[in-house]
């Protein structure tokens, strides 16, 4: 390859052999950086080097000059060192993503600080890829859900649960489905899609490491006004609040009485906006809307005799039920 080769992107491959060798720990030479281009096949002096280097900082690239030891680095980067490892994180222990979509993932954060941060950054992570999704297909679901829902149009596909066989073993039972979506969410370690199956007058949870074969149809779906309290928009933020565990149920008025000890549990549950409408010197009531489930019955209940149900009275005999239920097991 001709050393004059390439001298246009002279200027783009320092750039890339910043963002890859250099930080602050490790700071980069004019003479690492010849050897480099070289290696790409890019002629280049020291003095072509500097001037690169101005111009790069002149363009709004963070390169500093260190002193001792003597080199440069790049100082600031699209995404900071924290960040890279809270966003890698995030996506180890995402259930919903395989193992092997999570080391391409991560592999990609990895691009955006330098070899030496990601090597710091991988000796203190892991994760275990049996506790991980095995659909390589969920990527692809999402971005077929997404449009389906920009376009308001119905999607089919196959949907996966675990059911044990008379052989006391486990295994996939699959059941193809056609629903109008509405909104994608990520909540409790899952991505789920929330919709309406045509046979009923209400919305549902499915988690997309359950779906297979996801298609767009032509069909227009079912409108969410007629089956959910909102009409100009679907709502997702104040939809998913009201849940527990994604499970659905019954919107209703909920009257709890708790411990103060518990305040920081139900701020985390319902937030910090809650209607509160009596305070003693150990507890507090307070009124919210959630939807009646069973998940709401063990929120309830594992917090034992902190927290009591006041209204509505379904709830109170869900919970009562349930607690007898329990202790049956242990008479």
């Amino acid at each position: 390859m001709a050393k004059t080769h390439g001298q246009r992107l002279k200027i783009l491959y320092i750039l890339d052999f910043l963002k890859r060798e250099s930080d602050e720990e490790h700071p980069v030479t004019a003479k690492d950086i010849c050897e480099f281009l070289d290696f790409q096949g890019i002629s280049a002096e020291r003095k072509s080097v500097y001037a690169d280097i101005s111009a790069l900082i002149d363009y709004g690239a963070d390169i500093v000059r260190s002193a001792s030891p003597r080199g440069w680095f790049l100082a600031s980067r699209e995404f900071e060192e924290p960040e890279i490892y809270l966003l890698a994180d995030a996506v180890r222990t995402a259930g919903f993503i395989s193992a092997a979509k999570t080391r391409e993932l991560v592999k990609k954060l990895d691009s955006f600080v330098s070899r030496y941060q990601a090597q710091k950054r991988e000796s203190r992570v892991y994760f275990s890829s049996c506790a991980k999704s095995v659909n390589e297909e969920i990527f692809y679901s999402i971005d077929k859900i997404s449009r389906a829902i920009a376009d308001k149009k119905k999607i089919r596909f196959e949907y996966v649960n675990r059911v044990l066989s008379p052989d006391r073993s486990i295994e996939k039972q699959k059941k193809e489905m056609l629903i109008s979506p509405y909104a994608l969410t990520w909540q409790d370690d899952h991505y789920y899609v929330i919709g309406n199956y045509e046979k009923y007058d209400n919305l549902l949870h499915l988690r997309l490491d359950r779906m297979y074969k996801v298609e767009i149809t032509a069909m227009p779906q079912r409108h969410y006004s007629e089956v959910s309290e909102y009409t100009d928009r679907f709502d997702t933020p104040d939809y998913t609040s009201k849940l527990f565990g994604m499970h659905g149920g019954e919107m209703c008025e909920i009257e709890l009485c708790c411990s103060k000890k518990i305040t920081e549990q139900v701020a985390d549950r319902f937030g910090e906006d809650i209607f509160i409408k009596k305070v003693t010197d150990d507890e507090f009531c307070f009124t919210v809307r959630a939807a009646l489930s069973d998940a709401l019955v063990s929120w309830v209940i594992s917090l034992g005799d902190r927290v009591k149900v006041l209204s509505p009275e379904r709830l109170r005999d869900m919970t009562v039920q349930r607690t007898e239920q329990v202790l049956k097991l242990y008479r």
